[in-house]
């Protein structure tokens, strides 16, 4: 579920060059904050799916409204506690 839900997110991101050391930037626009950039196309990409991740990771934890891409959501997580 969060696989299928992080490829459809990496599908809908949207990349930009931008006047930075850093110059390539990626952002998938329906997950509010998910952002990220790179000295290359694919460093920016990595970078983006390592922030999807833990931008799911902490709104799971949360307990935050995850939005539905397409017909994928992330619903009814628990969280263990160790």
């Amino acid at each position: 579920m969060l696989t299928e839900y992080i490829d459809e997110a990496m599908k809908r991101a949207r990349y930009e060059i931008i006047d930075d050391e850093e110059p390539y930037y990626g952002e998938v626009p329906e997950l509010r904050g998910v952002w990220a950039t790179g000295k290359t196309l694919e460093e920016c990409r990595e970078a983006l799916k390592e922030v999807i991740e833990g931008w799911l990771i902490v709104s799971i934890k949360k307990g935050l409204t995850i939005p539905e891409l397409g017909d994928l959501a992330v619903k009814d997580v628990k969280v263990a506690e160790i």
